[in-house]
């Protein structure tokens, strides 16, 4: 059993500012003297419409989220909105293009397959999803209702520099497993969204940042539950929201702001980055198999090329209190998620273990 907490370099749920799992675990049983926990809480009460106000304020002023866009508080992880956006935004046309750059955007076009005439304009699955494909505007279709991407890959470790120009057509990301790494222009995108767990907080809620003018296009007989403007007109409590989950992410979204915001933590996260890359790059066993320029901030996959070797490289790890570095199941090697709460300490700790493991087998 550990008695110290352990670096986890899980690809999510993740680690959480330690500072916010403090403050959490003190208002546990009693939030803010009110005598409950959030757990308990009515989400009708008052003060949780604080909470979720609080929340969606501070996300607002971290994001530099404009006026005209809603934010929402939905559940289902992204997974849902893989159904949600195609029956909100592909409502003219009923075209959307895909740029297709790891498992989960495979999974978002197979959904919108459903509902929509929805193709996938490029692919890097030819090289296992190496590198981010390299699109021109006329690559999509001039009448399209939407282009989809997938914004950074935490299976295979890339990561869009900048978004595609698409030039009238909607953009729309799944920011999962970047959202708050490192600043971002909202306008450039019809919308956003966001599964909790890797840097917003406990899985259960599902960040969607929508521009007002696509709300309330959803045919009538698409399920309540998926029409973003119910929840946009309910200010994100139309059902129970996932108030603890909510509440969490409030107290990170503070967390943020005390340390300087967005691009204060998008230093740090280059930084952690940098010094990661730069080891593998220079090592005689590892190897990064994606491509420099397309190179992910928050998911550094590597291997040693032998299959057991690394296998004992994440058993060895765990041992030393490195937790959860082994690759996705689909892929295998090995992957560092170094999402916002990663310290550097971590980063600095698993250099040092991959120098030993080194030595002992290179």
């Amino acid at each position: 059993m550990h008695t110290e907490r352990a670096f986890n370099f899980s690809a999510g749920p993740s680690m959480l500012p330690i500072d916010v799992i403090k403050k959490v675990a003190s208002e546990l049983d009693n939030y803010e003297g009110c005598g409950e926990s959030v757990m308990e809480m009515s989400h009708r009460s008052a003060e949780f419409k604080k909470i979720l106000a609080d929340a969606e304020q501070n996300l607002r002023d971290i994001m530099k989220i404009p006026d005209n866009y809603k934010v929402l508080f939905m559940q289902g992880g992204a997974t849902l909105q893989f159904s949600a956006i195609p029956l909100n935004l592909g409502v003219g046309s009923k075209k959307a293009d895909y740029i297709i750059t790891g498992s989960w955007s495979k999974k978002a076009l197979k959904e919108a397959l459903k509902y929509l005439d929805a193709k996938a304009v490029a692919s890097s699955e030819e090289s296992v999803f190496s590198y981010i494909p390299k699109v021109a505007k006329n690559d999509f279709r001039s009448d399209a209702d939407y282009v989809h991407i997938t914004y950074n890959n935490t299976i295979y470790g890339t990561h869009y520099v900048d978004g595609p120009d698409t030039g009238d057509i909607p953009l729309v990301a799944d920011m999962s497993s970047c959202i708050l790494s490192e600043a971002v222009d909202v306008s450039k995108f019809a919308l956003i969204y966001a599964g909790a767990q890797k840097n917003i907080g406990p899985a259960g809620t599902t960040i969607v940042i929508i521009r007002e003018d696509f709300l309330g296009k959803a045919a009538a007989d698409v399920p309540t539950y998926l029409d973003y403007k119910i929840h946009a007109d309910n200010d994100s409590a139309y059902n129970t929201p996932p108030c603890f989950a909510i509440y969490v992410a409030g107290e990170v979204f503070k967390h943020i702001k005390k340390l300087g915001g967005v691009s204060e933590v998008e230093r740090i996260n280059k930084e952690k980055a940098a010094k990661l890359y730069d080891y593998i790059d220079n090592s005689k066993l590892y190897k990064c198999p994606t491509v420099k320029e397309d190179r992910s901030l928050m998911n550094v996959v590597f291997v040693t090329g032998d299959e057991a070797l690394d296998k004992e490289f994440v058993a060895e790890a765990k041992k030393q209190n490195l937790h959860n570095l082994g690759g996705h199941r689909s892929i295998g090697g090995m992957r560092a998620s170094i999402y916002n709460a990663m310290p550097e300490e971590g980063i600095d700790k698993l250099i040092a273990f991959m120098k030993e493991f080194e030595n002992a087998h290179a």
